[in-house]
């Protein structure tokens, strides 16, 4: 579970809550450790291990500075320390959702390096752990995106019955919709060997899908 882990993974981000704090992975795929103060990195720790989950102001507070009294201008200063670190670069909006009066909920999905790592062991890794991303509707009919949807839930589903398979939730992957994504980054952050997507062209009576099998690791077509 991810609230029990020590080591998290998200974009190009490593989170050790016990050791190395945060770091962000260089062009030579490196993780370089960021200069961050304690509270931020408390309340970063919190809310992705809570990923997807919405973490009150209050929680936040109790679990961060304790029994010490604060005002609640102190958390905002550190959610804003942290929205410059990581929002650095990002086009779609920050990774930290403020949900007002309430609290804040981490968007980004993530995964723990327990996960990753399988695919370092012999003997421990499925055979197929895969992701299906949200397949593209080409159809000339916007209304038609729900069939395009479909077919996503269906793939996930039916991939998620065969023995041994580790396919990630369609929750997660749909948060990947309409962004370009990089592969081999892709792999990593999810802790998966292959990644499945697709478009669809709806006309009349007839469905034209077309799908592609990618090998995370190397990004090549299979």
């Amino acid at each position: 579970m991810l609230a029990n882990a020590e080591i998290y993974l998200f974009e190009e981000f490593r989170l050790d809550r016990r050791g190395d704090g945060l770091a962000r992975r260089d062009e030579r795929g490196v993780f370089v450790p960021l200069s961050m103060g304690s509270r931020a990195l408390a309340v970063l720790s919190l809310l992705v291990a809570r990923s997807g989950h919405l973490v009150s102001k209050e929680e936040i507070m109790t679990a961060v500075w304790g029994r010490t009294v604060v005002e609640n201008a102190n958390l905002t200063v550190q959610i804003s320390a942290l929205r410059r670190i990581l929002d650095q670069g990002r086009s779609e909006g920050s990774c930290i959702q403020t949900v007002a009066g309430r609290g804040y909920r981490f968007i980004h999905p993530v995964t723990t390096e327990e996960c990753s790592s399988r695919f370092a062991g012999t003997g421990r890794v499925p055979r197929l752990s895969i992701v299906v991303l949200p397949f593209t509707n080409l159809s000339k009919d916007p209304e038609q995106e729900y069939f395009a949807d479909g077919i996503t839930d269906d793939l996930t589903t039916d991939l998620s019955r065969i023995s041994g398979s580790f396919v990630i939730a369609r929750n997660t992957a749909f948060t990947y919709k309409t962004k370009a994504v990089d592969v081999t980054q892709l792999g990593r952050e999810l802790g998966i060997r292959y990644v499945l997507e697709g478009s669809v062209r709806r006309a009349g009576d007839w469905v034209r899908v077309n799908v592609q099998l990618t090998d995370a690791e190397s990004g090549r077509h299979l």
